[in-house]
């Protein structure tokens, strides 16, 4: 025979198939971390870009002089349009065509560069454990 079992698997793991099957072992718990990571990370963006728009929408809120009660509502409405389409152009569109409509004048780059800002702290926030 040539050392093979009947059904084709390796019939013997010891020796150098064993340390074959032990790197492989390895491979696999590395790449389970990996993928575990992976599904970490994109939950905490997940929540990071969740809270991003409700603090953009409290900020816009604020800037329209909305009541408390508005402004929390607003503000997870601004939450809600993030899921119109994948990134940030449908909350841009709605606080944009919002500010317009309470007949405010914010620049697209103020808007925007709130956007950015308000991400850095979200995720700031995220990471510690906020």
């Amino acid at each position: 025979m040539d050392g093979r079992s009947i059904d084709g698997a390796c019939p013997d793991v010891s020796g150098v198939d064993g340390a074959l099957l032990s790197e492989m072992t390895t491979f696999d718990d590395r790449e389970k971390a990996f993928e575990a990571k992976y599904a970490l990370d994109q939950e905490q963006e997940f929540k990071a870009i969740a809270r991003r728009n409700r603090m953009l929408g409290l900020w816009a809120a604020e800037k329209m002089g909305l009541s408390s009660e508005s402004a929390d509502q607003y503000a997870a409405a601004v939450v809600r349009a993030d899921f119109e389409q994948p990134g940030d152009e449908d909350v841009f569109r709605k606080v944009a065509g919002d500010f317009k409509a309470s007949g405010l004048s914010v620049s697209e780059g103020e808007i925007r560069s709130k956007i950015d800002e308000l991400a850095s702290i979200a995720r700031e926030g995220i990471r510690a454990g906020e």
